[in-house]
């Protein structure tokens, strides 16, 4: 299961961390984000050693949404030390996700 981010952990798990973050903006009544939910676990799974795979509801932390001008969801944010280098908004297909990881390792 992907990490679940929070506006008061954001700081910590995504813009402090060690490793490649991919972070998911959703909220549970948008449809396309249903879709996207079981790849960005899939990939949790299979870069749990590598990198951090986590989301934001969006409705509960807007933060740090707005920070980064998520204007629609889902948006798929990648972050390395500290700094965002790439953005997917909207529906992609897995293999667009892990290559925008791979980038980052």
């Amino acid at each position: 299961m992907a990490l679940e981010i929070t506006d008061k952990d954001f700081q910590e798990k995504v813009l402090e961390s060690d490793k490649p973050v991919m972070v998911d903006f959703w909220a549970a009544w948008c449809g396309p984000c249903r879709m996207v939910a079981p790849i960005v676990d899939e990939l949790s799974s299979e870069y749990a050693d590598k990198a951090v795979i986590a989301k934001v509801d969006v409705d509960q932390n807007q933060e740090f949404a707005a920070k980064y001008g998520v204007r629609n969801i889902p948006t798929v944010l990648f972050f390395k030390d500290g700094e965002m280098v790439s953005r997917q908004v909207g529906v992609a297909q897995k293999e667009t996700y892990k290559e925008a990881i791979d980038n980052l390792l």
